[in-house]
C-alpha cells in the first residue's frame, strides 16, 4: 500500500458496497450509480493513486499494484465479504481483488472491461485523450494539470502490461459476477463473452443502445440489472443451462 491513503466519497449507509472507477478518470464518473444505491448500502468510491483526489508517486502504475491498494481499502472499510463493483480499468482491478481476496468480495459487478491482453482494442494505447478529462483531472487534483501526461504515460505502459489472466484463473473465482456491457462497447463481444462462459457463477447483461459510457448512458437500466443481480431472495429460471448444475 502506498504511503497516501486514498481519498474517496461517501453515500448513504448500511452494508458496504465499493466502486472501482475507470482509468484516467475519477469516482465522479460514479457518482450516479453511487447514489442510486445509498438507499441500501454504504456506498464508497475512492480514487486510485494518481487520480482524481488521490495523489501520484514516482512508482509505475500496475493493475496488480492498484489491487493491492483496493485490498488495503476493503481491509480497512470492510467487516466481512461485499459486494464489489468495477467499472472499465476499475473492472480490470476488482476481478484481480476477486481472484486474489475472495474473502472480501461476496459478489463481483465486472462493466466494460478486459481480462486479458488480447481483449484491449488497439485504441485504448493509440487514441488521443479528450480534453474534458484533462480538464476534469486538473479541477480536482493536487498533483496539478501538467501532471496529467505522466499519468496517462503510465497508465498506457499498464495497458501494455496487462492484465495477465487466464481463463483458468477465472475458472477459480467461485463468486457470483455479473458481466455488464453496452452493445457497442469497444471492449470486444467476443472477449466478453469468454470471459462470461469462463467464470462459473457468471451471469451476463448486454445493455442495448449503449458504449462504453454504459453506466452514465443507461443509469437506472445498468441499476436495475445490479440490484436484481445483488438481491438474495432470486427466483429459479425455469430452462437453466449453465445454472442447472449448483457450483
Amino acid at each position: 500500500m502506498d504511503d497516501a491513503a486514498p481519498a474517496f466519497s461517501e453515500y448513504g449507509a448500511g452494508p458496504l458496497f465499493a466502486m472501482l472507477h475507470p482509468g484516467g478518470t475519477d469516482s465522479r464518473a460514479l457518482t450516479a450509480i453511487a447514489a442510486s444505491f445509498a438507499d441500501s448500502y454504504r456506498v464508497l468510491t475512492p480514487d486510485r493513486r494518481g487520480h482524481g483526489r488521490t495523489p501520484d508517486t514516482e512508482a509505475p502504475m500496475t493493475f496488480e499494484g492498484m489491487a493491492d491498494e483496493t485490498i488495503a481499502f476493503l481491509e480497512e472499510h470492510g467487516t466481512g465479504p461485499s459486494p464489489l463493483l468495477g467499472y472499465s480499468d476499475g473492472a480490470v482491478v476488482a476481478l484481480l481483488v476477486a481472484h486474489r481476496r475472495p474473502d472480501l468480495v461476496s459478489q463481483l459487478v465486472f462493466v466494460s472491461g478486459v481480462f486479458s491482453l488480447d481483449g484491449w482494442p488497439a485504441e485504448t494505447l493509440d487514441s488521443e485523450v479528450p480534453a474534458f478529462l484533462a480538464e476534469a483531472y486538473a479541477e480536482v487534483s493536487p498533483d496539478g494539470l501538467d501532471h496529467y501526461p505522466v499519468v496517462l504515460e503510465k497508465l498506457r505502459r499498464m495497458h501494455e502490461l496487462g492484465p495477465t489472466l487466464t481463463l483458468t484463473d477465472l475458472a477459480s473465482i467461485r463468486l457470483p459476477v455479473l458481466v455488464l456491457v453496452g452493445d457497442d462497447d469497444d471492449m470486444p463481444l467476443e472477449h466478453i463473452l469468454e470471459l462470461y462462459r469462463a467464470l462459473p457463477l457468471g451471469e451476463l447483461a448486454v445493455v442495448p443502445h449503449a458504449s462504453h459510457g454504459v453506466l452514465v448512458e443507461k443509469p437506472r437500466l445498468c441499476h436495475d440489472l445490479i440490484a436484481e443481480f445483488l438481491r438474495p431472495d432470486k427466483p429459479p429460471t425455469f430452462a437453466p443451462v449453465r445454472r442447472s448444475v449448483d457450483v
